[in-house]
């Protein structure tokens, strides 16, 4: 497969002096053939001039046949029977359309990603594709829909699990790696990939949010259990390492489950006297 090839031609001042000399020149020989020759001479020069803008190239063709590109910004002449394609170097954001796909449990869910991307060979971004920025979005969508395969949208039970949500960082470097061997066809640099929108389809959108609102809940409560556990423990030892009081088993079941019930409760605890003693 061919690849690009670069070119500098010469420049375009010298050029650019003598398309200003020549007609005076052509006109003072005061002969109609040679003011024909000379005007068709004088085009053929000017058509040969070439500007190039920063980050900007022009691809050259010689009858059908790619010759080389010029990547270097400035002004320049060459054949004047070079046809010039103009493919520009700056980088490109594409922000994706919000795909609706299914993570890999099947829940369907909503995706989009930004894409970060210049052309860095221009033989292959001029002549491999029939339509660079067509190319690109098909891709990236392709690209996306495989990535929502591969990951679930969120943790159910296994925490080190890699997700959408969650592994920003692992999934963003597999959607980089996904995107440029698709788009290495078109002498694509893929220089930053990236998710920009997730969330679940909105048919699921509010069963799944009563469950993560469960999950936090559990989560919390386990934390408050465990917390009062230690609390209740911390207060028995010093109860007893300080002489004020000697519990049995049968008085600390009971103090246990008092204490348990104040520090877990969510509402204020009111506290009973039992007068029978």
């Amino acid at each position: 497969m061919k690849s690009e090839n670069v070119l500098k031609p010469i420049s375009g001042w010298g050029p650019l002096i003598l398309a200003i000399v020549m007609p005076a020149t052509f006109f003072l020989l005061r002969h109609p053939v040679y003011w024909a020759t000379g005007g068709l001479l004088w085009l053929l020069l000017l058509s040969g001039f070439i500007i190039v803008n920063p980050n900007f190239s022009k691809v050259l063709i010689l009858f059908g046949k790619y010759v080389g590109t010029i990547r270097e910004d400035g002004f320049f002449w060459a054949n004047p029977f070079l046809v010039k394609k103009g493919i520009s170097l700056r980088a490109n954001n594409f922000d994706s359309e919000r795909l609706k796909v299914n993570d890999k449990r099947g829940n369907p869910i909503q995706i989009s990603i930004i894409l970060v991307w210049r052309v860095r060979d221009t033989f292959k971004a001029a002549f491999e594709v029939e339509d660079l920025y067509n190319f690109v979005k098909v891709q990236s969508d392709s690209a996306v829909r495989k990535l929502a395969g591969q990951y679930a949208y969120d943790h159910v039970d296994d925490h080190d699990e890699v997700t959408l949500r969650s592994s920003s960082e692992e999934v963003n470097e597999t959607l980089e790696r996904e995107l440029q061997e698709r788009l290495e066809i078109a002498g694509i640099e893929v220089m930053e990939a990236r998710i920009g929108y997730l969330a679940y389809a909105p048919e699921i959108a509010a069963a799944m949010l009563k469950r993560q609102q469960a999950e936090a809940i559990v989560s919390a409560r386990y934390k408050i259990v465990e917390g009062a556990v230690g609390m209740v423990e911390n207060a028995l030892h010093q109860l007893k390492e300080r002489g004020i009081a000697d519990f049995d088993d049968r008085e600390k079941s009971r103090i246990v489950g008092n204490l348990m019930v104040v520090l877990c409760s969510d509402k204020e605890t009111s506290p009973v006297i039992d007068m029978n003693g």
